[in-house]
């Protein structure tokens, strides 16, 4: 049976094609799609994105075959348009796009999809105070409902919080993501506020570990109607770590998908987890993760998920 998982998913299999009407959204940390000449000046000396590396982006996400694409590090708007050419000579058939332009001039969150976003809500401006310093979230928040078959709609919030990296000049790491944690959380509050039937899905890269108080607050109160739930992916070998940082040597799950009480009994766990591929470290410094979403008959969905 292992060995099946890994030809499935070395064949890109997971595609909405292969299983009817499931569906497969991937989660993915590109590592700064940006020109490499252009981001060597970039504050944290993170090199842009080599001929090579992107080509080995392409491939892994090719090799998922992710009917929606969730990423993080994304480039300013030219290496989007760039990035979604790659996708389409790939044949990988995203007819939808979503790009946040928020405070971070050079890392930005981006979405992909092969179905229709029907609805956008994203946040690219979000403020807060710190120290009584008036500070934004770097790279806002993702917010889209994409409608995955006629009738049947998910809500999609993507999140890329403050590093652990301290800059000459700037604030407390730890207390920004905090602070972007807790910003993210009220606004997931008002999407469930407003529809606590809502199909929600949050994915990203928030820089800390499951067990810490900014990845505790996004996920609520446990058992309460609001919280999520962290799908505690892993990949065929079962591990479960996302991130490898080369400074230290350190390997780490900090790229989540948390679900809510609605969306939760559409996961499909045997086929969704953290994709192992040869190439993730000339890809990037983060390994992608993803889900199968298995929605139910739109007969059985609330009518305020349907068209």
């Amino acid at each position: 049976m292992k060995r099946l998982f890994l030809l499935l998913l070395g064949c890109g299999v997971f595609a909405a094609s292969v299983w009817g009407r499931d569906v497969v959204f991937a989660g993915y940390n590109l590592e700064n799609y940006a020109p490499a000449a252009a981001s060597g000046g970039d504050a944290t000396g993170k090199p842009g994105k080599t001929e090579a590396a992107a080509a080995a982006v392409v491939q892994v996400v090719g090799e998922i075959g992710p009917d929606i694409l969730g990423v993080c590090e994304m480039g300013p708007a030219p290496q989007f348009a760039e990035f979604r050419q790659r996708l389409d000579a790939a044949g990988l058939g995203y007819v939808d796009a979503e790009w946040v332009d928020a405070a971070d001039p050079t890392r930005h969150l981006a979405l992909v999809s092969r179905f229709p976003i029907v609805a956008r809500q994203s946040v690219a401006d979000a403020p807060y105070e710190s120290g009584g310093v008036r500070m934004k979230v770097r790279r806002g928040f993702l917010d889209v409902t994409v409608e995955i078959a006629p009738g049947c709609r998910v809500r999609i919030v993507g999140a890329h919080l403050k590093s652990r990296l301290a800059l000459p000049g700037a604030g407390n790491p730890d207390l920004e993501r905090r602070q972007e944690a807790h910003l993210l959380r009220k606004h997931l509050d008002e999407i469930l506020a407003a529809d606590p039937a809502v199909p929600l899905l949050v994915y990203g890269d928030f820089n800390d570990t499951r067990e810490q108080p900014a990845i505790r607050e996004i996920l609520g109160i446990r058992g309460s109607p609001q919280a999520l739930t962290d799908l505690r992916l892993a990949d065929a070998q079962g591990d479960r770590w996302t991130y490898y940082w080369k400074t230290d040597d350190v390997y780490s799950r900090i790229d989540f998908l948390f679900v809510n009480r609605a969306l939760a009994p559409w996961v499909v766990a045997a086929r969704s987890g953290v994709y192992r591929s040869p190439l993730w470290n000339v890809a990037s410094d983060h390994r992608p993760v993803f889900a199968t979403l298995h929605p139910p008959s739109t007969e059985t969905l609330p009518a305020s998920h349907q068209p």
